[in-house]
């Protein structure tokens, strides 16, 4: 579980990419801009190289904290795009911290081994499933950037944000509509292939993951409903945004964290 199954390589890497996530983190005013985009970049690098090494292994290994791993590798990835395209984004802290706890988490609980006779549909369940938590994983940033940034307006304080306020909503929900697509395609794999992901007649096995996975769809749906028809925006739909994210962690991540860490078993 914690360590002990984690080959030495890896832990090293990971150790590695935890400090390069760390160091722009914590003096993230006493370094350069561009001093810190190398360490950013040094990390990524690390932190995709890591993935790459659990996921395409032999056996391979996959579980809640590679979940939040991967999740978090997307999400600084969207943000290495954005800033591109708006080089005045300020999210760098607060995603190389998540960085830095994510590879932390997944070299202490490396998951469990994927069966080498596993259908093509569940490598392919898994990657839309992951691309959608790391699509949801970057709304839910920049809702929180806005949310902060609507409370210093209300303070008249400064915002901070480097964006303007309807710049970052637009954005935030973008990433909501991406996230929604994929997370529809995950559960239409899911249904329309069950049997052979899950074992027969599992399709619609109303567990856990299957309830809050649902819940998830629904609420998402209700947001992209709601703003289009009713023009909800501010905190009505980042509080709607917070919640859905809430269900789909618990889907997967919190379901795999009960087995793995809770009862000590793989699912």
């Amino acid at each position: 579980m914690i360590l002990a199954s984690t080959p030495p390589v890896t832990l090293m890497l990971s150790l590695l990419a935890t400090l390069m996530y760390a160091i722009p983190a914590v003096w993230v005013h006493q370094l350069s801009r561009a001093t810190s985009r190398n360490f950013v970049a040094t990390a990524w690098l690390l932190h995709g190289a890591i993935i790459a090494m659990g996921l395409l292994g032999d056996p391979a290994y996959f579980g809640f904290a590679p979940a939040l791993s991967v999740t978090a590798w997307l999400v600084a990835a969207a943000y290495a795009i954005e800033s591109h395209i708006f080089p005045q984004l300020q999210t760098r802290w607060t995603l190389c911290g998540l960085g830095a706890a994510a590879v932390f988490i997944a070299a202490a609980f490396p998951g469990s081994p994927l069966p080498n006779t596993a259908p093509i549909w569940l490598p392919l369940h898994l990657a839309f499933g992951v691309a959608s938590y790391g699509l949801f994983g970057t709304a839910v940033v920049h809702a929180w950037f806005m949310s902060r940034a609507e409370s210093r307006i209300r303070l008249a304080e400064d915002a901070h944000t480097g964006l303007p306020l309807l710049t970052l909503e637009r954005l935030t929900f973008r990433f909501v509509s991406a996230g929604f697509l994929l997370l529809s395609i995950t559960l239409l794999i899911g249904f329309s292939f069950g049997d052979a992901l899950y074992g027969r007649h599992q399709a619609w096995h109303r567990d856990h993951k299957m309830v809050f996975s649902l819940l998830a769809w629904v609420t998402f749906a209700s947001l992209l409903v709601g703003r289009r028809t009713f023009g909800w925006r501010g905190k009505r739909a980042t509080k709607v945004l917070y919640t859905g994210t809430s269900f789909l962690l618990m889907a997967y991540v919190g379901s795999r964290f009960v087995f793995e860490v809770v009862l000590g078993r793989a699912p």
